[in-house]
């Protein structure tokens, strides 16, 4: 299993500087970037090209919480996650709300492309622009929830930080994996919502 943290010189840990990581992929990809080894032996070229199109995928991973975490912890576990269907109780509230939302939404889309009367389509404005509101709303309580995951991630930075070394037959029993699991968990569910509410207000747009 390719190490990304290790391909970008970035110590393992759930939370990475953005901009950091940025600057970083960037002055690594440089120096193997196409344009750099065009005047180069043909295997100098295909070892530059396969050494950016790794910097690439790496720094693609790294750079999205989601992707990162899930590489974390198969790198710490030494294997394949799984997706764990289990949730809190918080959380099956909020995609039970999310859900409903979203049949209303859709049934009203449904409604709205039969109607041809002018005066049922203000009414349908007004209903439309409501469900805008509670869309937008449930978008920025979605996104609340984000940074305080975020926050959570910053705070088990330590705990990489103090672990004994990568190879440690200790260091994966001092590391809170399965607290970073549940963030993990939170994060794909968090990301999946906001992107079915984005969808239904471009929708709602049109």
């Amino acid at each position: 299993m390719a190490d990304y943290f290790a391909l970008l010189d970035e110590p393992r840990r759930p939370w990475l500087d953005p901009e950091i990581l940025k600057d970083k992929f960037h002055a690594l990809a440089a120096t193997v970037h196409p344009d750099r080894v065009h005047r180069a032996s043909e295997p100098e070229k295909q070892e530059a090209n396969q050494r950016y199109a790794e910097l690439n995928a790496a720094y693609r991973c790294l750079r999205e919480p989601t992707k990162r975490l899930r590489h974390l912890l198969e790198l710490e576990r030494g294997k394949k996650i799984e997706d764990v269907q289990n949730s809190s109780p918080g959380t099956m509230d909020l995609f039970m709300e999310i859900s409903q939302l979203c049949r209303e939404t859709d049934a009203f889309l449904a409604e709205k492309a039969s109607v041809t009367s002018p005066l049922l389509k203000v009414r349908l404005f007004e209903r439309g622009m409501a469900l805008t509101d509670r869309l937008n709303s449930l978008v920025e309580h979605l996104k609340g929830r984000r940074e305080g995951l975020i926050a959570q991630m910053r705070n088990l930075n330590m705990a990489w930080e103090t672990a004994p070394l990568v190879g440690s037959s200790t260091r994966l029993h001092v590391l809170p994996c399965s607290r970073l699991a549940h963030i993990y968990r939170e994060f794909t569910y968090l990301e999946r919502w906001t992107q079915q509410l984005r969808e239904r207000l471009v929708q709602l747009s049109l």
